[in-house]
């Protein structure tokens, strides 16, 4: 089969790094990255790291509000996809990029592939979900993680196509998982960042959502980090450059205890994530990776599309929204000070990840179909 794949961001270079090798043994993958996340620090250092090819096509389409994003990306798009004419269209995730892919191929009547389907908050007043539900209701193949994820496009009705293949982003982090248990990786990447990092003796948070870079919420985050902070146990802010560009817009400086660094590569961030005390975020995609390392995780928002990582007896993550009391709590319940440095040193020497098979799933899914399309 022959297919456009259509990424844009950090988190769809690690889906992508993951499904690409078992994808090119049996399909011819033409690839797309639309430069939604334009910084080289935010994506352009994860092609060499994840051993990802180089995009056959780069759009550099980036910046501006989320409709003119999309509407230059559907200009991009749909030129291209006429001059590929593939028989499939790969998205994956939930951004701009995978609703401007999902909708290019539709409207010119090529079959769509969404890997993560089915995926909800239930909150529509985020982008990201009415970009997953409009691209899984445009889609014939729908790549689903988890039960959950069927489940809820079963009640939206749409069952043809749907199949549970497991999470990418799991096969990846164990197989990069070896790598990152020594707490002499740890010691490495605090000389290059320049700061005295020990197991479980600093925290480490990401704020990238667009809710979350309103001078309010800013106001908020910024605090409840700061509360988080304590002497001998820093906060590792990893800043992504809209978060930076929202915090000078407003005014807003960091409290101290919060340490801002630039955005970091693939193996880093999971060292970063297994080393630490806890983890505090909104980024769905660290949610989980901080959950199959086992760290505790206090996710900056009220809803969640991961909803398996929260709630549950034991679970590593909870909700807490931008509640200074309640992440103050939470922190103090689950990364006291006097066993954290304990509890990272045992994780990381009992870690032990196995990878989903998702993308072998996904490749024999894609050819089962072209087998039965016929030539």
């Amino acid at each position: 089969m022959r297919i456009v794949s259509v990424v844009g961001t950090r988190p769809q270079l690690i889906k992508a790094a993951a499904l690409q090798p078992a994808l090119r043994r049996s399909h011819t993958d033409f690839f797309v990255d639309t430069g939604q996340h334009y910084d080289e620090a935010m994506a352009g250092n994860f092609f060499e790291e994840l051993g990802l090819a180089r995009p056959d096509r780069a759009m550099n389409v980036a910046g501006g509000g989320h409709g003119d994003q999309t509407g230059r990306m559907l200009i991009a798009l749909e030129p291209l996809l006429r001059e590929v004419a593939p028989d499939a269209v790969l998205v994956y995730g939930d951004t701009n990029s995978t609703l401007a892919g999902a909708l290019a191929a539709a409207k010119l009547g090529i079959p769509v592939a969404h890997v993560e389907a089915g995926l909800r908050s239930f909150d529509r007043a985020m982008p990201e979900e009415l970009n997953r539900v409009v691209a899984d209701h445009l889609s014939s193949w729908l790549f689903a993680p988890t039960p959950a994820a069927v489940a809820n496009l079963a009640a939206e009705g749409i069952t043809s196509g749907v199949l549970e293949v497991g999470d990418l982003m799991l096969d990846l982090a164990a197989r990069m998982s070896e790598e990152i248990c020594d707490a002499a990786v740890l010691a490495t990447i605090a000389e290059r960042l320049g700061l005295p990092l020990a197991p479980g003796r600093f925290i480490f948070a990401t704020v990238h959502r667009a809710e979350n870079r309103d001078p309010e919420a800013i106001a908020r985050w910024t605090t409840l980090l700061g509360a988080a902070a304590s002497p001998g146990r820093p906060v590792i802010l990893a800043l992504h450059p809209g978060t930076r560009a929202a915090l000078a817009g407003a005014g807003i400086s960091l409290p101290g205890g919060v340490i801002a660094v630039e955005p970091q590569g693939y193996r880093t961030s999971l060292a970063l994530q297994l080393h630490a005390a806890a983890v505090l975020t909104d980024s769905g995609g660290i949610q989980r990776e901080s959950a199959w390392l086992g760290v505790p995780c206090l996710v900056l928002r009220n809803t969640t599309e991961w909803a398996e990582t929260v709630g549950g007896v034991g679970s590593s993550a909870v909700l807490v929204g931008l509640d200074g009391r309640k992440a103050a709590a939470e922190l103090d319940a689950r990364a006291p000070l006097s066993s954290t440095a304990r509890q990272a040193a045992e994780r990381a020497a009992s870690l032990h990840l196995v990878g989903s098979g998702a993308a072998g799933r996904i490749a024999d899914a894609l050819s089962e179909a072209a087998v039965e399309a016929g030539p």
